[in-house]
């Protein structure tokens, strides 16, 4: 996850020439599974690419992989093509991991289906890891407005709004985002929830939480600033949001974090987290 600058959305009932999206209202008697269970919540950050599977972030092997050795929370990022499809990816150019270049929003999926992430696996479409992963849950960020209507059609076209959190380093395109797929739609806080939040474990008494987000999913630190307190912890758990740690590695740092009270930790080292929760007790069986 990396943050990007927020452009004007719209939300529901607005309308603008030009615009590439206007959600309509969702019907609010869905249910989110996204927190059923108990935790700590392991996520899979872009599936398992380590070890045999090095370099095949956001593929549909690596999420196979992690999904059959136990992990159950998917997270991914998804961009929209030229031509309107939403793929599971996470940069806005492919040359990184894959073997093409170009960037993502200047070419159709029929270009982009023949990139190979690391030379070998083609890059997904969302809708068919939904359709291939019915029993996991996916934390989806979009990363580009453009990419917000595609995945409200999707989420809507395979039924899985039930079992995704949506996040964003955008405040607007969650707004456009909840507005769209209703109040039970599990989403993570946005940069301005999450900085009142911080100033709240700071004992700042400058906010009253009236949002509608499960989670806050957040670093450990914001360049020198500290984001994960026993302060923002004990704040998030009274409004009754769980916290969420991104990107962690290192053991003695899940253990740490585990310690303090968060409910859940995205990492590339899928093998390393379920080894830490395994010997504490707490990997699901």
């Amino acid at each position: 996850m990396r943050a990007h600058p927020s452009l004007c959305l719209l939300t529901s009932g607005e309308r603008r020439a030009g615009s590439p999206y206007t959600p309509a209202l969702a019907d609010s008697t869905t249910v989110s599974t996204y927190l059923d269970g108990d935790g700590p919540r392991a996520f899979a950050h872009r599936g398992w690419h380590t070890g045999d599977y090095a370099g095949l972030e956001n593929t549909a092997v690596a999420f196979g992989k992690a999904f059959d050795e136990g992990y159950r929370y998917l997270e991914t990022d998804v961009h929209v093509t030229a031509d309107g499809k939403l793929i599971a990816f996470h940069d806005h150019i492919l040359d990184r991991v894959t073997d093409q270049k170009g960037r993502v929003s200047a070419l159709t999926w029929d270009q982009i289906r023949r990139a190979r992430i690391a030379g070998r696996e083609p890059i997904p479409l969302l809708a068919d890891l939904l359709g291939d992963f019915p029993d996991a849950k996916f934390n989806i960020d979009p990363k580009t407005d453009r990419a917000i209507g595609p995945l409200i059609d999707v989420l809507r076209a395979t039924n899985a709004t039930d079992r995704v959190c949506l996040g964003s380093f955008s405040d607007r395109r969650l707004i456009a985002l909840r507005s769209a797929l209703g109040p039970s739609l599990a989403t993570s806080m946005g940069p301005r929830e999450v900085t009142a939040m911080v100033a709240r474990g700071r004992r700042v008494p400058l906010w009253r939480y009236r949002g509608s987000a499960v989670a806050a999913q957040v670093p450990m630190s914001q360049g020198p600033i500290p984001v994960v307190s026993p302060g923002f912890i004990t704040a998030a758990h009274r409004l009754g949001i769980e916290i969420h740690v991104w990107t962690v590695d290192d053991p003695a740092v899940m253990h740490r974090l585990l310690d303090a009270g968060v409910d859940g930790i995205l990492t590339d080292r899928p093998d390393l987290l379920r080894e830490v929760l395994t010997a504490r007790g707490s990997w699901p069986s």
